[in-house]
């Protein structure tokens, strides 16, 4: 893939457009316009759960968004919904977080039999997203602007490890607000990981305010929260930490294990598939969001440039089909000068068995990490989904990504969807990797564990692709076991039989309502 010469203001295709027209691109219902012709009204319909008259009579009522960008299948037919929606929307309220009588989040889980909660009695930023992208389409945004206005103003706090402190613009990775009835007083304490385990920071958060703040915009047609002059800033601070020049040779932002959703040691430091997925999509939002004043305007350039750059990169360099992966099997080493083709001196030798076997024909995914003599092959879903829904992969791409599923189904989905990773670590490379880890043993937790919030981020691709079907039939098997497990945070297993535990975790509890109707009612994030 030659990268293209011509200037920005230049004429350009669709594809290309994502990489370098992105400021006209935004302010276009593009997005839109490609899900009216990605299905049909009939997959629309097989998709759908259903939506109650309420949700019909809203489509019309003033003050509320319109239909207008839905297929028509929407709005011509109601259903009754899944009784399990009653009870995730019942349980969800229950685990909302006040502050000063004001809606702020919702916790990590809401389980009333248990008394060792740790620090699922927290909001925490990525986990609050699915929940929040449910407050908006149900109308209700204030809990998700107080969120966002309440973790801004924790982003101005002195943050300090030991005696070590960190950049002005690190976002929290949690909050937890304490009620005192004496004095009738709360306090929000905040985890900028100075307790978190391992003690790391969280990468993701930035990212993960930026998007939701787009959705927010996108969802109300509220600008006027993102214009002020607190939300500027808190959005060129987080620039600021990851467009800040140095010694990276590579536009992919660098991670530490431990500062994604991966939150705990699993070999996934370096330039993870997660952070550079969320990192291209918070560019392309902020992009959208940021003024052209002075300050904006060289963001602004930043940006743009990062984003060539980078879309350049992952697309080149962290792509693997079955082409690309013989390509690799017959590389040379030791290649020195511009001319190399083996440029991160990737060993053939390294390459796992079990790749060769996985990879399809037709097919393909973004590889878990990529540096020097170093690629990580594993799959990681939340990457791959997220690199779909932000425009990071190319059409062709995404439509190979949604091939793998459907050929790979038993490995990627299983029994539960979705597996957050694939293949898992197992024996001595587990304990080398994870540190011997009791929680990521084989098939558990992040390593190769399933997690039900995922489907969210399956459900939207599908549908951006035009593979509704794949949803369906990952959702077939949420309904047939989520609500009879009592909302498990994760299953065990190869296949996803096990259950670890039955907290209530908010990760199941928003799950139906993130899941269907995120990209249906228009406010998907890009």
């Amino acid at each position: 893939m030659e990268c293209p010469k011509e200037p920005l203001e230049s004429q350009c295709s669709l594809s290309e457009m994502d990489d370098f027209d992105l400021t006209r691109a935004l302010d276009k219902p593009r997005l839109k316009i490609e899900r009216k012709r990605s299905f049909d009204e009939r997959s629309m319909s097989e998709l759908s759960t259903g939506y109650s008259r309420h949700d019909l009579d809203m489509a019309h009522s003033p003050g509320s968004r319109s239909f207008v960008d839905t297929p028509l299948s929407y709005v011509r037919n109601s259903f009754e919904p899944h009784p399990m929606v009653a009870e995730a929307w019942e349980a969800l309220r229950r685990s909302m977080v006040f502050f000063r009588g004001q809606p702020v989040g919702t916790i990590a889980a809401y389980d009333h039999a248990s008394e060792e909660v740790l620090n699922y009695d927290q909001v925490f930023v990525r986990d609050f997203v699915p929940s929040a992208l449910a407050f908006l389409m149900n109308g209700e945004p204030d809990i998700v602007k107080n969120f966002l206005l309440k973790t801004l103003q924790l982003q101005g706090w002195e943050k300090r490890v030991d005696r070590f402190k960190l950049g002005e613009g690190v976002m929290p990775a949690s909050f937890k607000v304490l009620h005192d009835p004496v004095r009738k007083t709360d306090t929000i304490v905040a985890d900028f990981g100075e307790s978190a385990i391992g003690r790391v920071a969280p990468v993701d958060s930035g990212f993960w305010w930026i998007i939701l703040l787009r959705a927010y915009t996108k969802s109300t047609g509220d600008l006027t929260l993102s214009e002020t002059p607190e939300c500027q800033r808190g959005i060129r601070l987080i620039l600021s930490l990851c467009l800040s020049e140095g010694f990276d040779t590579f536009p992919t932002l660098l991670c530490a294990d431990g500062c994604s959703m991966v939150d705990r040691r699993m070999g996934v430091y370096g330039y993870p598939i997660e952070i550079q997925a969320l990192f291209f999509m918070a560019l392309r939002s902020a992009l959208s969001m940021l003024k052209h004043d002075e300050e904006g305007r060289e963001f602004i350039e930043k940006i743009v440039k990062r984003l060539h750059a980078l879309s350049f990169h992952m697309r080149n360099y962290f792509w693997l089909d079955f082409q690309q992966l013989n390509d690799i099997y017959r590389y040379k080493t030791e290649e020195y000068s511009h001319t190399a083709v083996n440029k991160f001196n990737v060993m053939p030798d390294s390459i796992p068995d079990w790749v060769f076997d996985f990879m399809p024909l037709r097919g393909g995914y973004f590889v878990g990490n990529v540096s020097p003599a170093r690629m990580d092959f594993r799959w990681f879903s939340l990457g791959n989904c997220v690199a779909i829904l932000s425009s990071l992969a190319t059409p062709d791409q995404s439509m190979a990504i949604m091939d793998l599923l459907e050929h790979r189904w038993e490995e990627l989905v299983g029994e539960m969807p979705l597996k957050i990773c694939y293949p898992c670590i197992e024996s001595h490379e587990w304990r080398i990797v994870t540190g011997c880890d009791p929680k990521n043993t084989r098939w558990s937790y992040h390593n190769g564990g399933s997690w039900p919030v995922l489907l969210w981020m399956l459900t939207a691709a599908c549908i951006k692709t035009g593979r509704p079907q794949i949803a369906r039939r990952a959702i077939d098997l949420i309904e047939s076991r989520l609500h009879r497990d009592c909302w498990p945070e994760y299953y065990d297993g190869k296949l996803g039989r096990g259950i670890w535990s039955k907290e209530g975790s908010k990760k199941g509890l928003a799950l139906w309502n993130g899941a269907l109707f995120i990209v249906e009612r228009g406010i998907i994030l890009l």
